[in-house]
């Protein structure tokens, strides 16, 4: 097999996909591994876990589906560190493998790298090297009425000038964008202060730190250079829940950097009161500053996503019809989103195929029946009803005034967005009303949203109180 000439042909069609950048920094480190026929698994290979990692997690499919269309019998492809990089993990204090890595820009440090660096060593790094994802910057995070607040303090907490609130904490469900708005913060502050020292890590590996920091008897080396950071970053700190030496360390830094005057920010996925089995002591640190919410994204901010997606894959077109149904469709977290549409152009663009409606359907199958919450034509009408102040029984009624007339089409027309059910099979929830009546319905709700503001806002209403 001439894994290697196939190998050119991918990354080739990855970089025109993916941009120089993004291609140069993750795609080209790739390696080809050994191919087992057996079981049909190709084996690639990392610098580091990190990159391995980042990439599993974002280009997974569409390295496999790629694969997939060049060499039918490779079934599977397993993204890994490579075997002459693995390495022990562990704290490198001022190591000499510690120092040929701070220097190497072409595969990214893993975040934790930076504990074993001395500040000056630090502060010369470029971004890569100190765990942020290039990609995930306020440029590209996508704002609405979900995530304003987050957002806005995020962005104040980057800024040249001292923040009225501190610490920062981030609280969003899974894939809601706080890690994004944590690496957003890593990047701008940079911006702002070029040679500022900055680490990044979950609160998982703040743990794995400092426990091996005590079996080396280096404790002192890791609360000084902790303590050294103008800004740090805590991922995920509901995972440091009843590990009491890192909760008393932790707060113990947290104390030292705001009496500097430093920078902290956390994120997790509730708020700091429903963290159980974290000291007290912590949880008045923690929510001493400003909570901030992110809410999940509602219909127009998911549609706002979806296009700022898009601009990045031209000349790929994306019917309308396909963005409008994703963003009703996919409703559970932004990630699941933002993959899904990576996942159909991935898949459209290196099978030649055009995306639509139909191939959407087939390709998402999963994600989509994840997110579909079953909405029933009886919720439909009592909604509507509510929203316009009609009884439930005009639903079925033969009145013709229009103040019951007009309520019902909205009630026909959501019924046929929102639910499977067949033109005849609405009119008889609507007091046995023949196909055609709904289907003119439909067609006139639709005409008027595109001519009417106030009709668009009512329907635009009632879809966010339904998929709520």
């Amino acid at each position: 097999m001439d894994l290697a000439a196939d190998w050119a042909d991918i990354s080739q069609g990855l970089r025109k996909d993916l941009g120089q950048q993004l291609h140069s920094q993750w795609i080209k480190p790739i390696q080809l591994g050994s191919f087992a026929k057996d079981d049909g698994t190709l084996d690639l290979f990392l610098p580091t876990e990190f990159s391995a990692n980042w990439v599993a997690d974002r280009f997974a499919d569409r390295l496999s589906l790629a694969w997939k269309i060049a060499r039918p019998d490779i079934r599977n492809v397993r993204i890994s560190v490579s075997p002459a990089r693995r390495a022990p993990q562990g704290l490198r204090f001022g190591s000499a493998d510690g120092q040929r890595r701070s220097n190497d820009t072409n595969p990214p440090a893993q975040p934790g790298d930076a504990l074993g660096m001395g500040a000056a060593e630090l502060g010369s790094l470029g971004q890569s090297s100190i765990g942020l994802d290039p990609s995930l910057t306020f440029t590209t995070f996508v704002t609405g009425s979900a995530n304003v607040l987050a957002s806005n303090a995020a962005q104040r907490m980057a800024a040249t000038e001292t923040p009225q609130f501190a610490p920062l904490y981030l609280k969003a469900a899974t894939g809601q964008g706080k890690t994004h708005l944590l690496h957003a913060i890593g990047h701008a502050y940079l911006v702002a202060h070029p040679r500022a020292r900055i680490f990044y890590c979950s609160a998982e590996r703040f743990m794995v730190e400092f426990v091996q920091a005590l079996r080396q008897n280096q404790t002192i080396e890791f609360k000084a250079r902790l303590r050294g950071f103008d800004l740090l970053l805590v991922d995920d700190i509901q995972f440091i829940i009843g590990k009491a030496s890192a909760q008393e360390e932790l707060l113990y830094t947290i104390d030292a950097l705001l009496a500097e005057g430093k920078r902290l920010v956390f994120a997790a996925d509730r708020a700091p009161q429903a963290l159980d089995g974290v000291e007290q002591r912590l949880l008045s640190r923690l929510s001493m500053g400003l909570v901030a919410d992110i809410q999940p994204a509602d219909i127009e901010l998911r549609r706002s996503i979806l296009e700022h997606r898009l601009q990045r894959f031209s000349p790929t077109h994306v019917p309308a019809d396909v963005v409008e149904f994703l963003a009703r469709t996919i409703n559970r977290n932004v990630r699941e989103l933002v993959g899904g549409l990576n996942k159909l152009i991935a898949y459209a663009q290196l099978t030649g195929q055009a995306v639509s409606l139909q191939l959407a359907e087939e390709q998402l199958t999963d994600i989509l029946s994840a997110n579909r919450r079953r909405i029933t034509i009886d919720e439909i009408q009592r909604t509507v009803c509510q929203f316009y102040r009609v009884d439930r029984t005009e639903m079925a009624s033969k009145r013709r005034a229009r103040a019951v007339v007009r309520p019902r089409q909205v009630a026909m027309y959501l019924a046929k967005v929102l639910t499977p059910r067949s033109y005849p099979e609405i009119g008889r929830k609507f007091g046995g009303r023949d196909h055609s009546t709904v289907i003119h319905a439909v067609r006139l709700i639709e005409d008027l949203r595109t001519r009417d503001a106030d009709m668009d806002g009512d329907v635009r209403s009632l879809l966010r109180q339904l998929e709520s």
